[in-house]
């Protein structure tokens, strides 16, 4: 498994917020699903709600 850092920004209440976060994944695909599923699921996101801006290993 390698590790990738994912970046992007997510739409908030109070307007577009940044995020970096370090995922561990098979390649850089797996790592964007994760990130979407995550956010998803724990702030209560579309995915329509979430940019990623880049995938980096």
């Amino acid at each position: 498994m390698n590790q990738f850092t994912v970046s992007g920004r997510f739409e908030a209440r109070d307007g577009w917020e940044t995020f970096q976060t370090e995922i561990e994944a098979e390649n850089d695909s797996v790592a964007r699903e994760y990130v979407l599923s995550n956010f998803g699921s724990r702030h209560g996101l579309k995915r329509r709600q979430i940019e990623i801006d880049e995938v980096a290993q």
